[in-house]
């Protein structure tokens, strides 16, 4: 495992690599908010042997470049996956997203269809059935809070968090890696600007276009997510031909985290597809 910046258009993107090249198709994992490429610590090494592995930090997040004025939305995101592919001389991936990267990876399926040939969605946002309420009272009151010192602003991210663990002191552990990047003032710019593009802009656009998608297609969710109901990944189910929707018992949102042999398991069988 190896781990590498790349500088796609003149930001620079952290990425490891990890599995074996063969004959699998490239995987690449991308996470949400507002976490990084630590949610896919226990899945990778469960992954299938044949397969390069690429884990990314989204912009603004992990070891990745704050944003400063580069748009996050998930459009934007989406793009520099395919930039990102590009400078690793990936042709075609399987793009595994969680929360909002299922949103990015739905992007990158439907405006790049030539890209990807799995997709694998994982308690995903999607249709305008986001951002919840939590996160839309935040933007609300972000003239406030921009102002506050990191630490205030943090303590109610930290509460949000929280309630997509089933196991507290996994949460406590991961939760701490993930607002890490955003204790000081210019990570909580960043975090701000972050909050600002929690819109359902893009993913309401492509709702009206999952029909497109032809290719094979697995959906995982937390039979208890709290922050995007199951009913999300039914109705993801029903729009997207032929995919197929795993219901993880007991589990929450971070299900990467909570359920990691069941999801790599998922992985691996979708790519047998």
């Amino acid at each position: 495992m190896r781990g590498e910046f790349l500088d796609l258009s003149g930001a620079r993107l952290y990425y490891y690599a990890a599995g074996t090249r063969g004959a699998g198709v490239p995987v690449i994992f991308v996470h949400g908010f507002p976490t990084s490429s630590h949610l896919w610590s226990d899945v990778v090494p469960l992954m299938p042997s044949g397969h390069r592995l690429v884990v990314i930090d989204l912009l603004g997040y992990g070891r990745s470049d704050r944003p400063e004025r580069r748009p996050v939305d998930v459009r934007s995101h989406a793009e520099r996956v395919v930039e990102l592919l590009d400078e690793l001389r990936i042709r075609r991936a399987c793009i595994v997203g969680h929360g909002i990267g299922g949103g990015i990876a739905q992007s990158v399926a439907i405006r790049h269809p030539d890209r990807v040939s799995h997709l694998c969605l994982i308690d995903s946002v999607a249709f305008d059935r986001w951002p919840t309420l939590r996160a839309r009272a935040a933007r609300a009151t972000l003239p406030v809070t921009r102002l506050l010192p990191p630490a205030a602003l943090l303590v109610a991210v930290r509460r949000t968090l929280e309630r997509g663990y089933a196991d507290p002191l996994r949460a406590v552990h991961s939760i701490e890696q993930y607002l890490r990047p955003f204790l000081t003032n210019e990570g909580r710019d960043a975090l701000i600007a972050h909050i600002r593009a929690l819109t359902s802009r893009e993913t309401r656009k492509l709702g009206r276009q999952l029909k497109k998608i032809a290719i094979p297609t697995a959906i995982f969710w937390g039979e208890n997510d709290r922050s995007l109901p199951l009913e999300i990944g039914r109705t993801l189910q029903r729009s997207i031909a032929g995919a197929t929707l795993e219901v993880l018992p007991g589990r929450r949102h971070f299900t990467p985290e909570e359920a990691p042999r069941q999801i790599a398991d998922g992985i691996a069988a979708l790519l047998a597809r």
